[in-house]
């Protein structure tokens, strides 16, 4: 589940070629998410790098994460927390 959830949240991100050639990215769905790349490749992946520990600072704050394509990460911590 949680890969699916970054799967489809990198699909969100948006990317734009920057006026000195190099690239900035950011998913707007997941607030605070930006990344910067010399080439649009470098930039995916330093963004997906960021989505990960933007993600695992969420969890730990016990901050509410955004629904992405129907996935729900908030309902799956909460069964988690039940478990626990």
């Amino acid at each position: 589940m949680l890969t699916e959830y970054l799967h489809r949240a990198m699909s969100k991100a948006v990317y734009e070629k920057l006026k000195d050639g190099t690239y900035s990215g950011e998913i707007p769905e997941c607030r605070g998410t930006i990344a910067f790349g010399q080439t649009l490749h470098d930039c995916q992946v330093e963004l997906q790098s960021v989505l990960k520990g933007w993600l695992l600072v969420k969890i730990r704050h016990g901050d509410d994460l955004p629904v992405i394509e129907g996935i729900d990460l908030n309902k799956a911590m909460l069964e988690v927390v039940k478990i626990v």
